[in-house]
């Protein structure tokens, strides 16, 4: 491809300005990120107090690149002010109502253990909720209960996402490449040619901005802009923050991120700097569907309403029992909808277009 071609790049979250950054250290010499608002973008995915960074993973493929990453994270100094080393616990319940118990989650764990002992990769077996509490004293609830099964690795940990956006973002800047936000970076729509090739793509304010190459890594929004064929569905994925004392804060300083594969919920230390604990809950999500096109709001916004579904806010604090029952009254201080862009193998889309050969998707993140 040539390198002085002009590339669109629309969605500034980890896809897009990662992207953009290798482009820009590759030769590329005209890159240009669009979005609603200068990253860390308020309602993307990828900006919050905190990402899990693991490799374990049900499927080699993942696995592998999960490793890779998770070396970069924990070696390099460009995340080091981001990144925390973090033990992973990973739990489910083996018997129990049909209604409360995920088969899933005991088949992750076995093709999960099983993968990382070919990988060479150290885990830990936990056999018991005993078994748990006794290497993580902090938890102080009892986790899944009876037909508890589980395993941890050392080998993990969480990233500030939002202070990890803004060096990337910082990085792009150095590197050349450049922003469009506000109502000149929020994009509408593509305008095509005869052929199928994009030649521009609209903005809000009826703005219009050509390139040669146009690589959409717009996440739960990006079935707004192209067909997707029922490729990928956005949901809205629950969390919830609780207000953490600074003794509380240095208490719980060792507590894993902990999952919970039956139920979905899992949950992260606290978060020093905002003195929040986070939880959150991985499932079917909820659903916004217009015109058959699902996807989240698309107005700009300043920050993520503090709203979830009542039936959410009951779910989180249930799994909040299991972990720190003395919490639960306390109550979450804000709550929001974190959108992801499901696929229905739960895979990664990154492929050009079928119907318009110069657009590049990026996405499909499904929780990974």
């Amino acid at each position: 491809m040539d390198k002085t071609q002009s590339v669109v790049i629309v969605g500034a979250g980890v896809f897009g300005l990662s992207t953009a950054l290798h482009l820009a250290e590759d030769g590329f010499s005209s890159i240009t990120v669009m979005d609603r608002s200068m990253p860390p973008v308020p309602d993307g995915s990828s900006n919050d107090i905190s990402r899990v960074i693991r490799f374990d993973y049900g499927d080699p493929v993942y696995a592998k690149m999960g490793r890779d990453a998770y070396e970069l994270w924990n070696t390099s100094p460009d995340y080091a002010d981001s990144f925390h080393r973090t033990p992973c616990v990973w739990t489910a319940q083996q018997s129990g109502p049909a209604s409360l118990v995920s088969a899933g989650g005991s088949d992750f764990i076995r093709k999960t253990k099983k993968i990382l002992t070919d990988m060479g990769c150290e885990w830990h077996p936990l056999d018991s909720v005993a078994a748990m509490k006794a290497r993580f004293p902090t938890v102080s609830g009892t986790p899944i209960g009876a037909g508890f099964e589980g395993f941890y690795n050392d080998a993990a940990g969480w990233a500030d996402a939002g202070l990890a956006i803004t060096g990337l973002r910082d990085r792009c800047i150095r590197a050349g490449v450049s922003f469009v936000t506000g109502r000149h970076g929020h994009v509408t729509s593509l305008e095509k040619g005869s052929d199928g090739r994009v030649t521009a793509v609209r903005t809000i304010d009826g703005g219009r901005i050509t390139a040669d190459q146009f690589i959409l890594a717009t996440g739960a929004w990006t079935a707004s802009l192209v067909p997707s064929w029922n490729t990928m569905v956005a949901t809205a994925q629950i969390v919830g923050f609780v207000r953490l004392t600074p003794e509380e804060v240095q208490r719980l300083k060792d507590l894993p991120i902990i999952f919970n594969l039956s139920t979905g919920f899992f949950s992260f230390p606290p978060h020093e700097q905002t003195g929040y604990l986070k939880v959150a809950c991985h499932s079917f999500g909820y659903t916004l569907s217009s015109s058959d096109i699902s996807s989240p709001p698309s107005e700009a916004i300043s920050q993520r309403a503090n709203f979830i579904p009542e039936e959410g806010r009951q779910r989180l604090l249930a799994g909040l029992g299991e972990i720190l029952p003395e919490l639960v009254s306390r109550g979450f201080e804000k709550t929001c909808l974190c959108w992801y862009n499901e696929t229905p193998t739960g895979d990664f889309i990154f492929d050009r277009h079928p119907a318009h050969q110069n657009v590049f998707v990026a996405t499909g993140g499904t929780g990974q």
